[in-house]
């Protein structure tokens, strides 16, 4: 099955706002064994939108899925462009109507009765025909098929969409969509420290193209995902292939993040982890914290910025900084050994570094960084010259330390 995103909203087409309705709709989409073939952004105009849905069902796609454009305002516009992209006639659903006025009545009052009222009625105004979608926010979605296809209109707000999306997904005429090849979903492997390049070098060997393979290639900081398409002996051939290339560079092939692996890592040895961050500012943490049920094996972290914080909350002895300076080996391991006994934990990270773009010399430029390891009876140190801005840096530091702490959780 194949589907088109059209993502409206004139603050994302001009980069007010970062869409994550398009990413995360499609993520799901491909997981589910629906190919995405088309992600467009438009903004608030009538004419924009309509004639991005009608592109995207001339072109024959199976579902069109629009996120945005559902409020109360005058260039909320996207169910009038449904409308005219499906050459239905709009009209007021009570039952929609219903839901908007038991939203707005249930939200603090910042306008008029009058206001209210009018904003309800456009919000309940849909597509002939339509499946009204209940709202999560105030604003209902729709379900309108046309000729062999399906669109699914979803609020902008990203969590609303999504709460609007799981609902979606229990109209027949859009399980029928999802549902129709559960097994097609891609082989989704991820990789550690293998760049671009050398993995190119890599598929000239392994000709994919020659055994029917779709292959695509996602790069991300110090890691690369890579998407194998159809699913079946072939895919698992190549993907062993890339294990003989790339030995102990594949950490996952069903597409889980690296501190998914870790948490599943720690909760299989009954183990807790603590960080103590510097240059990455709780990064790690946070990666941590977006994995459910991390509280069963995260203790918690510090972030040690100053040198003063080091010293009196993890214990790095001053001697030492004076000695070494922060971004130092010896550093690292003295945060990563007392964010252990500190916190109370197995495990530790630790990651000291110059981000940049100042603060660098000839001896510690920017991007050194240095990530200690505390566990296992053992404190590790890694050191790396990292290239990139300050993001870019402070992203590949966490990542490398989430890495070497899989490695050593795996050892």
């Amino acid at each position: 099955m194949r589907a088109a995103l059209v993502v409206t909203g004139t603050e994302v087409l001009e980069g007010r706002v970062q869409d994550e309705n398009g990413a995360t709709l499609g993520r799901w989409l491909t997981g589910a064994g629906v190919a995405v073939e088309r992600i467009t952004v438009v903004g608030d105009d009538l004419a924009a939108i309509s004639a991005a849905v009608g592109e995207a069902l001339g072109s024959g796609v199976d579902l069109v899925v629009t996120t945005g454009g559902l409020g109360p305002t005058h260039d909320d516009r996207t169910m009038e462009a449904v409308a005219v992209a499906t050459g239905r006639s709009l009209a007021v659903h009570e039952g929609a109507l219903a839901m908007v006025t038991r939203a707005l009545a249930a939200a603090p009052a910042g306008a008029s009765g009058a206001a209210l009222a009018e904003g309800g009625r456009k919000q309940a105004t849909l597509p002939e025909g339509a499946t009204v979608l209940p709202p999560a926010g105030s604003a209902p979605g729709a379900v309108v098929p046309h000729g062999g296809g399906v669109v699914v209109v979803l609020p902008g707000p990203p969590w609303e969409c999504l709460a609007v999306w799981r609902t979606a997904l229990r109209v027949p005429a859009v399980a029928r969509v999802i549902g129709a090849d559960p097994d097609a979903a891609p082989v989704a492997v991820m990789m550690a420290d293998v760049v671009e390049s050398e993995f190119m070098d890599a598929m000239g060997a392994l000709q994919p193209e020659a055994h029917g393979l779709v292959v695509g290639v996602c790069a991300r900081p110090g890691e690369l995902e890579v998407t194998v398409r159809p699913p079946g002996p072939g895919a698992d051939a190549f993907v062993a292939g890339l294990s003989v290339s790339f030995p102990g560079a594949i950490f996952s092939t069903e597409g889980a993040r690296v501190e998914e692996v870790v948490g599943r890592l720690l909760a299989a040895r009954g183990n807790t982890l603590g960080t103590a961050e510097s240059c990455t500012g709780g990064l790690i943490g946070a990666l941590l914290t977006s994995v459910p049920g991390s509280s069963a094996w995260y203790a918690g972290g510090v972030v040690s910025y100053a040198d003063a914080v080091k010293h009196s909350v993890l214990g790095v002895p001053g001697a030492l900084l004076r000695e070494h300076g922060a971004v130092s080996a010896e550093v690292a391991g003295a945060m990563a050994a007392g964010a252990r006994e500190r916190l109370g934990c197995d495990w530790a990270i630790s990651v000291t570094g110059i981000a940049g773009p100042d603060g660098g010399r000839p001896a510690k430029p920017v991007g050194l960084v240095y990530v200690g390891i505390a566990g296992g009876g053992t404190v590790t140190v890694t050191e790396a010259r990292l290239h990139g801005d300050r993001a870019r840096i402070r992203l590949r530091a966490s990542t490398m330390a989430m890495h070497a702490l899989r490695t050593a959780l795996e050892a």
